[in-house]
């Protein structure tokens, strides 16, 4: 274990930590406009993973012991420790989440773009297609049981490209990777407007960055 695996461990927990703090336990905020805001700002570990060295640090130490921690705060654990954040809108979307960020990470390190493509899209582009669908939707649709809205689709592919374009950069991807994101976030588009009930939260994340790595290869 390097010292960049090290602090960058220390980083995220730091991090999650203090989202949690703030959002769970200190704002006075709805219910659900908190859960969007931790699963949104979640996606800022993209920025984080140059620090790391080593794959079974990123995937042992910084992304698999969420899935432990948000299956204990899920409608999924019986005890009864299931947290506010958790329960307010989709149970199980944090608990997929973590899975998702895990498998991204095993599956793709050599490659942190792949790993950044998927988490921003599940982060910051279904986390807005909510926020904004709730707020400004109009147009909406049921396909498979959970409402959307075509404004909150229009915003979810505004923010999926817009942070993507800015971690590509930021973890100096060449900018002819820039050019395949269109199709990269429409299809992650289609995907959360398809998904069942907060297995968005698995899917989107998953198909857009096997979608990227798929066109990279071609």
């Amino acid at each position: 274990m390097s010292l960049g695996d090290i602090v960058g461990v220390l980083i995220v927990y730091l991090y999650v930590g203090f989202l949690l703090y703030i959002f769970e336990f200190r704002s006075n905020e709805d219910l659900f406009l908190r859960r969007k805001l931790i699963h949104i700002m979640v996606g800022n570990i993209v920025f984080i993973l140059p620090l790391f060295d080593t794959r079974w640090v990123m995937v042992g130490l910084a992304a698999a012991p969420f899935i432990i921690l948000t299956f204990l705060i899920s409608p999924l654990f019986s005890i009864g420790l299931n947290s506010e954040t958790s329960n307010s809108g989709h149970g199980l979307g944090l608990f997929y989440y973590s899975i998702s960020w895990t498998i991204l990470a095993f599956l793709f390190f050599e490659d942190l773009g792949i790993i950044a493509v998927g988490i921003i899209c599940m982060s910051y582009g279904d986390g807005m297609a909510s926020l904004i669908g709730r707020r400004f939707g109009k147009h909406r649709f049921n396909l498979t049981g959970d409402e959307k809205s075509f404004e909150g689709s229009v915003a979810m592919i505004f923010f999926s490209f817009g942070m993507s374009i800015i971690a590509l950069f930021y973890l100096d991807a060449v900018p002819e990777r820039i050019l395949i994101l269109p199709l990269v976030v429409l299809i992650a588009t289609l995907v959360e407007i398809l998904s069942v009930r907060g297995l968005d939260n698995l899917l989107v994340a998953l198909s857009s960055s096997i979608t990227y790595y798929i066109l990279l290869n071609l």
